[in-house]
């Protein structure tokens, strides 16, 4: 079965940046569309950003467009979420997801019910 953990969170500043990484294994990384999706509290979970299995497509929200970047190492069984420019709206425990669905592998899901593995997620906190 897929493992994910994520990792980097941390307290920030407005304006600051953070790199958040997410380390897959148990199956065959390139097989898998991945995805962050983050959950601010008394809110409902919603997607931040996924790319493609070749890493040279990415999709983002709205409101991280411009801001954070998404990659993915298929070498290194990992994907990253680069943000710069935080703000204190993006507050939220971020999780890192993946997707054995071919669809999603090609074209990027934005649903977070397309993603059937979950990794527990990161707390990024950021201070105005």
């Amino acid at each position: 079965q897929v493992q994910l953990a994520e990792s980097g969170g941390g307290l920030m500043q407005a304006g600051d940046s953070l790199r958040l990484s997410c380390a897959f294994s148990g199956r065959t990384f390139s097989r898998y569309a991945m995805a962050w999706f983050r959950q601010a509290p008394g809110k409902e979970r919603e997607f931040v950003s996924t790319i493609r299995w070749s890493g040279s497509t990415a999709f983002y929200a709205d409101s991280v467009k411009g801001r954070f970047t998404i990659s993915r190492d298929n070498a290194k069984n990992m994907v990253y979420l680069q943000m710069n420019n935080l703000q204190p709206e993006d507050t939220a425990v971020y999780y890192c997801a993946a997707s054995i669905n071919g669809y999603c592998l090609a074209n990027g899901c934005y649903q977070s019910r397309m993603y059937e593995s979950w990794g527990q997620g990161t707390q990024v906190t950021v201070s105005s």
